[in-house]
């Protein structure tokens, strides 16, 4: 537990300068790097990913669309749907962080070597519920 706690909470330390400098958290870190990963999602798929209440993903939208990070249009089929984006600037911004991420990681990753990860890799999965494994895999395969 404490490797998993200390190892989450050093990775996104990585990043949380950089958000704190744009007036963000990590809560719109992680809306911002899941609409990059499925751009047209709807607020309720996001809701549903995040696991947060309507009102905490209201006030991170509003937050990331103030600051021309996001922008959302209505659906194609029901009008009634938001969907979401990013903007060139919010592609911008998570592009930047996700880096810094992928930088840590790899390095972590090359110092464990390709079998520590594979089995990484697979007692995460393993944490993951059997019925939102392949919402990840979706995600993993670009949405």
């Amino acid at each position: 537990m404490e490797l998993l706690y200390f190892g989450y909470s050093h990775l996104t330390r990585s990043i949380d300068r950089r958000l704190s400098e744009q007036g963000l958290g990590r809560a719109h870190h992680r809306a911002l790097y899941f609409v990059a990963r499925d751009p047209g999602i709807t607020v309720g798929e996001l809701l549903k990913l995040l696991g947060i209440t309507k009102q905490s993903l209201g006030r991170v939208l509003s937050e990331l669309a103030e600051r021309n990070l996001m922008e959302t249009r209505p659906g194609e089929q029901d009008r009634r749907q938001r969907l979401l984006s990013l903007t060139a600037a919010g592609a911008e911004l998570e592009a930047e962080l996700f880096q810094s991420l992928r930088e840590r990681l790899s390095a972590a990753y090359a110092e464990a070597g390709h079998s520590s990860v594979a089995g990484f890799w697979t007692v995460l999965e393993g944490l993951i519920p059997a019925e939102d494994r392949q919402r990840v895999q979706d995600l993993r395969r670009g949405g």
